[in-house]
């Protein structure tokens, strides 16, 4: 990890507490706020500084100048709605019930109301919280965000292409696309070009609201999912056309949410941490990666990760520690002074926070797909569990080369750590239930 000559001006339990320097204002026992900023499906070279070509992130790449990027960051899954289950639950989604495929409107099932989400961690700290955005936890009453700890919630419950479309297989056409202010349906199939910005606006009031008291916003975006929407401000205003357009226009919305914690006073106790929820559909956008949404290639749960807290997170660093999205609750936690539940994540402020010598305290990421356990990575070392092909990331970043047959111990302890994961929560393939997976809710 590169920290420049940046050093830890605090130790970690005054910044848990919130605390600065002497002389400061009446409030140092206050923690930081938090910020997650959540497209859904950019890839890992969306961003400029990380060769997006055709289209420009100039608020994304400063805030990257100004803080920190995460190189190897994973999301717990391929696509949304495991995805998702993973960063609000700090939990693997086959833990959760949430590993197979994604909610559709036909679904009676979502996120269970007795697991604890980081923003019902964070409320119970004294937070206020805020879901702005897509949600794809489940669209019944009792799994919306209201129900799981968030006291504001607007934005709508899937993705934008289930609005009205016909699932032949299950003879069913989904209702109008609902836009949800709290748990009032305001709308039916908004304008989805409107979406980026409507939920921008409502970001930047959230904060202008609660600039006094620490507050969790989570502002998943509904693009660059498809179908692909942009505002007149943006639409035909970039190289690569529509998808670009998209993109820039995230970027503005990044750019309106830094200035408003900045307008008020709370730049410097606000950690602002951007991602994505799963890899891209446009295979150019994974750049380096192979793969894409939907496998468990890197381009598949390999995404952009910046995060900034002046300050505090070092300046134009880079870490290529593997830090995945499940170790978000448990840091929010130990910023907010309190206790996490049980989850899978670690606490990441020794990384988070330029440590020197800080290492990644994941021994083994695995990727699931569909319930199945595809992959595992320890290290610099990833094993794809049914072929039994081993990579070196750090050597072949494209995943091109299986050295397989020059390292069979390193295959035989992936394998291994592959058991422990069988063991613990599952794995379709071999029919393997997982002793201690909990169940999805039900209606």
């Amino acid at each position: 990890m590169t920290t420049g000559a940046y050093r830890l001006l605090l130790p970690l339990a005054l910044v848990a507490a919130g605390c600065r320097s002497a002389g400061e204002r009446e409030d140092t026992e206050r923690p930081p706020n938090l910020v997650v900023l959540f497209a859904d499906d950019m890839g890992w070279a969306d961003l400029g500084c990380q060769g997006a070509e055709g289209f420009a992130t100039p608020r994304l790449d400063r805030m990257a100048a100004e803080g920190m990027r995460f190189t190897s960051f994973y999301v717990g899954g391929p696509v949304c709605t495991p995805s998702r289950a993973a960063l609000l639950t700090g939990c693997y989604p086959k833990r959760v019930g949430l590993a197979h495929r994604v909610l559709f409107p036909y679904s009676d099932t979502g996120l269970h109301p007795d697991e604890a989400t980081i923003a019902e961690v964070l409320r119970d700290a004294g937070y206020a919280t805020a879901c702005i955005g897509k949600w794809h936890l489940g669209h019944h009453a009792e799994f919306l965000p209201r129900r799981q700890g968030f006291d504001r919630w607007f934005g709508v419950p899937y993705s934008n292409d289930m609005d009205r479309h016909v699932y032949a297989k299950r003879d069913f056409t989904a209702p109008p696309l609902a836009l949800y202010d709290d748990d009032e349906v305001i709308e039916e199939s908004p304008d989805q070009a409107l979406l980026t910005r409507r939920y921008t606006e409502e970001a930047v009031r959230f904060i202008a609201e609660n600039a006094s008291r620490p507050f969790f916003l989570y502002l998943p975006h509904t693009m660059p999912h498809k179908p692909l929407h942009a505002s007149a401000d943006f639409r035909g205003k970039s190289e690569l056309g529509l998808y670009g357009d998209v993109i820039e226009e995230l970027d503005w919305s990044v750019g309106a949410i830094l200035d408003a914690l900045e307008e008020h006073g709370i730049d410097d106790r606000t950690l602002v941490l951007f991602t994505s929820d799963n890899g891209p559909w446009r295979a150019e956008s994974s750049g380096p990666l192979r793969g894409r949404k939907n496998t468990t290639w890197e381009g598949g749960m390999r995404v952009p990760c910046v995060v900034r807290w002046p300050g505090m997170v070092p300046a134009g660093a880079v870490c290529d520690e593997v830090v995945t999205a499940l170790d978000l609750l448990p840091t929010a936690a130990a910023l907010a002074g309190v206790a996490p539940p049980e989850v899978d994540g670690h606490d990441v402020r020794p990384l988070l926070l330029g440590e020197p010598n800080a290492a990644s305290p994941t021994e083994a990421f695995f990727y699931y797909k569909d319930d199945k356990l595809e992959a595992v990575r320890s290290g610099r070392w990833k094993l794809r569990t049914g072929s039994s092909q081993l990579y070196d990331l750090e050597a072949d970043l494209g995943e091109t080369t299986d050295v397989a047959t020059a390292h069979p111990d390193v295959v035989a302890r992936l394998a291994a750590l592959a058991e422990t994961a069988r063991a613990d929560l599952g794995d379709a393939t071999t029919g393997q239930p997982g002793a201690n997976v909990r169940p999805v809710g039900r209606r």
